[in-house]
């Protein structure tokens, strides 16, 4: 089970990230630009459930690359990695972070900085 104590350190690992709050929410950001962040459902998220089971526990936002990666990003990991109405049509996924493993915590997150870092930032980090 990870934590946003795990987000923030995996994030917080990855170059030039700053930790900023953004409507309330731990956010880190690259360049700027968010790329995870605590994402709790508000009051219309659960309306628009229904009767859908509601996810507990902390849950965390992290963009994608494109909404083909969203996708296949909810694929790999039905359990743990969701999305909701209000993202309908936006590159980011939610996860219900007490039934992601950090491996996967960690990936995702590395996905959201590499969907998020300027090029002169991603090219350093992926280089062998």
């Amino acid at each position: 089970m990870a934590t946003i104590e795990d987000a923030a350190v995996i994030a917080m690992s990855l170059p030039e990230v700053t930790e900023g709050l953004r409507w309330g929410n731990s956010t880190w950001f690259v360049d700027g630009k968010g790329f995870a962040w605590e994402r709790p459902l508000s009051k219309a998220d659960i309306k628009r459930l229904g009767d859908a089971p509601l996810p507990s526990g902390p849950l965390l936002a992290v963009s994608t690359g494109d909404l083909v990666e969203k996708e296949a990003v909810l694929a790999a990991n039905p359990k743990a990695f969701f999305t909701i109405s209000h993202f309908d049509g936006y590159p980011a996924v939610l996860i219900e972070l007490k039934k992601v493993g950090k491996r996967a915590l960690r990936e995702a997150i590395v996905d959201g900085w590499l969907a998020c870092a300027p090029s002169r930032l991603t090219d350093k980090y992926l280089k062998p």
